[in-house]
């Protein structure tokens, strides 16, 4: 069965590679932060399937640090480019200021 697992880990890491092209030809921002998403998954899952067929249970706690790094990497790229509005969404905008705001 652990051959299994270590076959599973090595076609995972076969999708990471074809996930650097994206990242290396990615048209926008938001399609390398994609396939950043998609190596911190894919980089999680490999790390529990070799955790798995090894039997090391400290790669299943590297595993963990690496799905709460992905979090955070997903939280600080949409704090700093934001998210698209939907077409036809009004535009929030401060109040104008009159002559008896003075």
């Amino acid at each position: 069965m652990s051959l299994f697992y270590l076959a599973c880990a090595l076609f995972l890491l076969a999708t990471i590679l074809l996930g650097l092209i994206r990242v290396l030809r990615g048209p926008g921002s938001g399609d390398r932060m994609l396939a950043a998403q998609l190596f911190g998954t894919t980089g999680v899952t490999i790390l529990l399937l070799l955790g798995i067929a090894l039997g090391q249970s400290a790669l299943i706690d590297v595993a963990l640090v690496f799905a709460l790094l992905a979090v955070v990497a997903a939280v600080a790229f949409v704090r700093q480019h934001g998210l698209p509005e939907p077409a036809g969404t009004p535009v929030h905008q401060p109040p104008r200021r009159t002559r008896d705001d003075r």
